[in-house]
C-alpha cells in the first residue's frame, strides 16, 4: 500500500470508529441510569444470548468453520460454563451507586463507570472472550466495542445479532454492544484504541503493545508457556489424566493449556506411562525433528498446524504411523530452552514438551527457565501431595498464579472448584508487563469515587513510631 493509501485508509478508519463511539457514548448516557436490577437483567440477557443450546452450537460451528481453529463440542462447552460461571461470579455484585461504607474511616465508596470500553479479542475464541468482556463491561455500565480478529469476524457478527435480541427484549439500547465495522483492519482497530474510554486487550502480544502506547489507559494480558512440575509425591494417574483433559481441550486453544512436564526422576518412566495410558504417544529423535519442521517455518509457528487435532498434526509431519494410532496428544522429549528449542515455548496445539529433572531443585530451575524464556507472570501448574512444594513456588517462582493438582487450562481462568474469578484473559503482573496481576474481571471495568469525612484523629506520637527503633539502636 502506498502512503497516500494508507494514510486515506487511516483517516476513513477515524471517522468509521468515531461514529461508532459517538453512538457507544449515546447509548451509555442512557444505560448510566439503570439501577443494579435493571444492570443485573441486561447482563443475564446477554449470557443467555450464548448459553441458549442451539445459539452456542451454531455459534461455535460457525466459529470452528470460518477460523478453523478448535473444536465445535468443546467450544459449545467452553461457552457454556465461562458465561455461566461469570454470571455466577456476578451475582449479588454491586456496581451501581454507594458499593461499599467504611463509618470507621469516614469512606463511603460509589461505582461509576468508564464510559465506552473496547474490546480486542483473539480468534482462538471468537465467541468466549468477546461474551467474557461484554458481560463484564456491562456490568459497570458500560457500553463496549469489540474489535475481533479478522478470522474472527463472523463469529462475532453472529454473536452480536444473537446479544442485540436479547438487548432488544429487555428493552436496553443495542448500540452498548457493538463490533468493529467490517472489513475489521488494523487502521479501524488503531483507531479504535485512540478513541475509546479503556481498552482491554486479549490475544497477540503485538496488539498489547499497541494498545500500551495508543495513550488510552489499557489493560493487556500476557503470552501464556505453561509448565507444569510433576513430583515425586503426585498421584500420576490422576496428573495424567487432568494434564490430558487440559492439554487436548479444543485442540490447545488455551494460553493456560500446559506446554511442558517437568517431571522428578524419581516418578519419570511411571509418569510418561500414565501420559501414554491417557493418550499420549512418545514421538522418537526422529519424529520429533519432523514435528519440529511441520509446526515451525520460518521460526514462527504454522497458522496450518494451530489448534488442529494430534491425528491432523502428525499427518501434517508425514508421521502416517503416529496418526495411526490416534494419539490424543504428541510428547517429544527436550533438555533445551530458548530459541534453539523451539518446543520450550508456547505451541498452541496437543504438543507437550517432557523435561525430566534430578530432584525438585533442578525441577524449580528448569521451571523457571522456561517461564523466563517465555510465559514469565502468567502461571504453572505442580501436582504434588507436598505444600513446601507448593509454597514455594508461590513464594519464588515469577509467576501470577500457581495451580494445584488441576486441569490447568480449567483451573487457571476460573472453575467450579476452585476461587478464581471466571475469566479469559490472565494479567501477569509486571513481570509479563501488564499493570494488573489477577484474572481480568468486572472490578476492572469500574471507577471508584470515594466520599470522605472526618473522623476523631489518629495521629501518631514519635515515640509510637520511633520508640522501640531509638531504644534497640541507642537514638
Amino acid at each position: 500500500m502506498s502512503d497516500k493509501a494508507a494514510t486515506r485508509d487511516g483517516d476513513d478508519a477515524d471517522a468509521v470508529v468515531a461514529e461508532q463511539v459517538a453512538r457507544a457514548r449515546r447509548a451509555q448516557a442512557v444505560y448510566e441510569e439503570y439501577d443494579q436490577a435493571a444492570v443485573d437483567e441486561v447482563v443475564t440477557a446477554v449470557g443467555w444470548a450464548v448459553v441458549e443450546p442451539e445459539r452456542n452450537r451454531e455459534l461455535s460451528e460457525l466459529a470452528v468453520a470460518t477460523t478453523g481453529i478448535g473444536d465445535i463440542e468443546d467450544k459449545v462447552t467452553k461457552n457454556r460454563r465461562k458465561t455461566m460461571g461469570l454470571l455466577r461470579d456476578l451475582q449479588g455484585a454491586r456496581t451501581v451507586g454507594v458499593v461499599a461504607e467504611y463509618p470507621e474511616l469516614g469512606l463511603v465508596e460509589i461505582a461509576r463507570p468508564v464510559g465506552v470500553v473496547g474490546a480486542v479479542t483473539p480468534s482462538t475464541n471468537p465467541v468466549a472472550t468477546p461474551t467474557n468482556k461484554a458481560i463484564n463491561a456491562l456490568k459497570g455500565r458500560n457500553a463496549v466495542i469489540i474489535a475481533p480478529s479478522p478470522k474472527g469476524q463472523a463469529a462475532c457478527e453472529r454473536l452480536l445479532h444473537y446479544i442485540h435480541t436479547e438487548l432488544d427484549r429487555v428493552g436496553a439500547p443495542r448500540d452498548l454492544v457493538q463490533q468493529l465495522a467490517a472489513p475489521v483492519s488494523k487502521a479501524r482497530t488503531q483507531a479504535l484504541m485512540k478513541q475509546v474510554d479503556l481498552l482491554v486487550v486479549t490475544g497477540s502480544q503485538n496488539n498489547v503493545r499497541s494498545a500500551y502506547s495508543s495513550g488510552t489507559p489499557a489493560i493487556g494480558v500476557g503470552a501464556g508457556n505453561v509448565p507444569v512440575i510433576i513430583d515425586e509425591t503426585a498421584d500420576l494417574d490422576d496428573a495424567a489424566a487432568k494434564i490430558t483433559a487440559s492439554k487436548t481441550f479444543d485442540h490447545a486453544t488455551s494460553c493456560s493449556s500446559e506446554n511442558s512436564a517437568v517431571i522428578l526422576d524419581a516418578v519419570y518412566d511411571g509418569a510418561i506411562a500414565a501420559l501414554e495410558r491417557a493418550g499420549g504417544v512418545m514421538l522418537d529423535e526422529g519424529g520429533k525433528r519432523r514435528l519440529q519442521e511441520a509446526l515451525w517455518v520460518d521460526g514462527k509457528l504454522n497458522r496450518d498446524a494451530i489448534a488442529q487435532s494430534a491425528v491432523t498434526i502428525a499427518k501434517l509431519a508425514g508421521l502416517d504411523d503416529i496418526a495411526a494410532q490416534a494419539p490424543r496428544f504428541l510428547m517429544v522429549e527436550e533438555s533445551g530452552v530458548g530459541g534453539e528449542y523451539p518446543f520450550s515455548g508456547e505451541k498452541l496445539s496437543p504438543v507437550l514438551a517432557v523435561y525430566r529433572a534430578r530432584d525438585f531443585d533442578a525441577a524449580f530451575e528448569q521451571t523457571r527457565a522456561i517461564l523466563e524464556h517465555q510465559g514469565k507472570g502468567h502461571s504453572v501448574g505442580i501436582h504434588t501431595a507436598n505444600d513446601d512444594h507448593v509454597l514455594r513456588l508461590g513464594l519464588e517462582m515469577p509467576v501470577c498464579r500457581v495451580i494445584v493438582n488441576q486441569a490447568h487450562a480449567f483451573g487457571n481462568g476460573g472453575n467450579f472448584d476452585n476461587g478464581l474469578p471466571f475469566s479469559l484473559s490472565m494479567g501477569c503482573g509486571t513481570w509479563g508487563q501488564n499493570s494488573i496481576s489477577e484474572n481480568l474481571n468486572y472490578r476492572h471495568y469500574l471507577n471508584t469515587t470515594r466520599i470522605a469525612r472526618t473522623i476523631p484523629p489518629r495521629e501518631p506520637s514519635m515515640d509510637d513510631l520511633f520508640g522501640d527503633y531509638r531504644s534497640r539502636y541507642g537514638l
